[in-house]
């Protein structure tokens, strides 16, 4: 049986040494939120995790969620007394808004109380997961009567949230959804249609679940531009906020999946089913990327997450699981074999997937830190920059986090051999699990193609070339630092190479927009690369002064050794992305269709 601990204590390192918490004591969320406190909430919300959750994650795996004959859906076994807890403990309400019911903590904590819960069990943590989005958007967008009716309970967790965008017959491209909505004399609207992929669609957690679901007025204008968004709740709710009667959708079916068997995935239908608009009307994206954005930030610590997962009961294995002799000799000559930890290979698969997991918390952090300064710094060019980072970051960390995630996952399970394809032993679990993460949410290849057809060229530039002065300003301010120079000649080396491809993009993607096309993936990742080559150095940085002030400890050793493994067997993965992009679009697009 797989197992899980929480990294509480590589968190708050993060906090205290390397991102220096107290600066950021001037936002308001931060005043109840002192690092004792954090660390409170993070070991009990860690405890919560390791204890509660994780043991469900394979009886969630193996038992799925099941449709009733009156379209209702039982969760596995565990789940629904999970989730009561969960919610008794105030855990969906950590940093949601006090004016209703929040707990007001900064929402970086949330981030960092999310990777604990998904490591744990990905498919229980998507039910407040979608509920913390659905209450955003609304609280964003909804008007105040919508606020009021819907936030409080949204908060605390007690309803349950949905995001509804795919149709049958389309994902990506929304501007050709067919769901209709139609006026009606008081106000609200008669929403008919299909909506498929629904995570959390439909269950027995809460006894109300909040859709929020992409819809066309009737007399829209085609495309994107016509789409509007509608809050339609399982039950009405009465004038005390109460549900009661049974709205018009139903759940037609759950999906069989490949994995997060846990969480129910609904083909929801919708007839006649009475809905409110969020926003204007024929604004219904605008609105929704509140709650889609927020999602993609989620799904990349999802990544995250299930690699970490992975790394543990992997490392273990590798620990205990004796097979053959080192090939310097007999590690353990008492024993009749060494542990397999001896062997390079093993132990590159393992470094390989560390050295992601660490930097990668890292850069996750430096995201969640820089929402709670885009939302609560009274500094307007502090706040411009936090909001410019997320944006910019947002498809690098969600295409990248995943991607890898998944390769992380069939790295673990490598390490455990033929065990590692056996289910009792978690790691196929995992793999299965972390291959819906590159999907949903925005396909990665579209995270790509957002990045560099949106996020680059935005506002001229702006965001990417505060980037390049940020990272560059870190070396520029240490390079007198002859311990950290090593690590620093890493970040400089991928700097370089992503500037290089970004003067490439400039010039080539103007040309020929299959170009761009064709270069997106290598840059996302080419991009991922040299930001977590920034993290290690950091990381680093942070290290060296705790060693300077005279603390030694093996946890802070194996950091400085992960981040040169970092340097000098992940991070040549940069020049081949920048090999592929500049190489152009012919040989990918010189085939005819036909020819496939």
């Amino acid at each position: 049986m797989p197992s899980y601990k929480a990294p509480v204590e590589d968190t708050l390192f993060l906090l205290k040494d390397v991102f220096d918490y107290s600066r950021c004591g001037n936002l308001p969320r931060f005043a109840e939120a002192p690092l004792d406190v954090v660390e409170a909430v993070l070991s009990e919300g860690g405890k919560f995790a390791e204890e509660i959750i994780q043991p469900l994650n394979r009886i969630g795996d193996q038992q799925g969620c099941v449709r009733e004959a009156d379209g209702s859906v039982r969760t596995p076994k565990g789940f629904k007394e999970a989730y009561k807890a969960y919610v008794d403990g105030g855990w969906v309400g950590l940093d949601g808004d006090p004016a209703y019911g929040g707990q007001g903590l900064p929402h970086f904590l949330g981030a960092a109380l999310s990777e604990y819960v998904i490591a744990a069990n990905l498919a229980f943590a998507m039910y407040p997961g979608l509920t913390n989005g659905a209450a955003a958007a609304i609280a964003a967008h909804g008007s105040d009567a919508l606020k009021q009716r819907y936030l409080p309970k949204l908060t605390a967790g007690e309803w349950t949230g949905t995001m509804n965008l795919t149709e049958p017959h389309c994902g990506t491209d929304l501007g050709l959804i067919k769901t209709r909505a139609a006026r009606k004399g008081d106000g609200s609207f008669a929403i008919t249609g299909q909506k498929i992929f629904i995570s959390a669609g439909e269950h027995d957690l809460a006894e109300n679940i909040i859709h929020l679901v992409l819809a066309r007025i009737e007399g829209a204008p085609a495309g994107v531009k016509g789409i509007s968004l509608f809050v339609v709740p399982k039950r009405l709710v009465d004038e005390n906020n109460a549900p009661g009667e049974r709205n018009g959708v139903s759940c037609g079916s759950i999906e069989h999946k490949m994995g997060i068997h846990g969480n129910s995935t609904c083909v929801l239908d919708y007839d006649g089913a009475q809905g409110w608009l969020i926003g204007e009307e024929n604004r219904g994206l605008n609105a929704m990327f509140t709650m889609m954005n927020a999602a993609r930030l989620g799904v990349a610590i999802q990544g995250l997450a299930l690699s970490e997962v992975a790394y543990q009961n992997a490392a273990a294995y590798a620990k205990t699981r004796v097979q053959g002799r080192a090939l310097g000799g007999a590690a353990a000559p008492d024993q009749p074999a060494d542990p397999i930890i001896v062997h390079p290979d093993v132990r590159r698969m393992l470094l390989e997937i560390r050295s992601f997991n660490e930097a990668a918390r890292a850069l996750a952090m430096w995201v969640a830190l820089s929402e709670d300064e885009a939302l609560e710094s009274p500094d307007p060019a502090t706040k411009q920059a936090a909001e410019d980072r997320i944006g910019l970051l947002t498809p690098v960390i969600k295409g990248v986090f995943t991607d890898l995630g998944f390769a992380n996952a069939v790295k673990a399970q490598q390490v455990l051999g033929g065990h590692g394809y056996v289910a009792e032993w978690g790691m196929e679990q995992f793999v299965r699990d972390a291959r819906i993460t590159m999907i949903y949410e925005g396909a990665n290849g579209v995270q790509a193609l957002d990045l560099v057809g949106r996020k680059l060229p935005k506002d001229g530039g702006r965001a990417l070339t505060a980037f390049f002065a940020e990272v560059s300003g870190f070396l520029a301010a240490n390079q007198s630092d002859a311990a950290l120079a090593p690590y620093l000649a890493s970040v400089k080396s991928a700097l370089g190479q992503l500037q290089q491809a970004t003067m490439w993009l400039m010039q080539n993607g103007m040309k020929d927009p299959n170009n761009a096309g064709a270069a997106s993936n290598d840059y996302m990742h080419l991009f991922g690369l040299a930001a977590l080559a920034f993290m290690w150095a950091r990381i680093a940085k942070a290290v060296l002064g705790r060693q300077a002030a005279g603390t030694s400890e093996p946890a802070l050793d194996s950091k400085l050794a992960l981040a040169k493994f970092f340097g000098q067997r992940m991070l040549p993965e940069a020049g081949a992305c920048f090999a592929r992009l500049a190489s152009g679009a012919e040989s990918l697009m010189a085939m005819p269709a036909a020819a496939f």
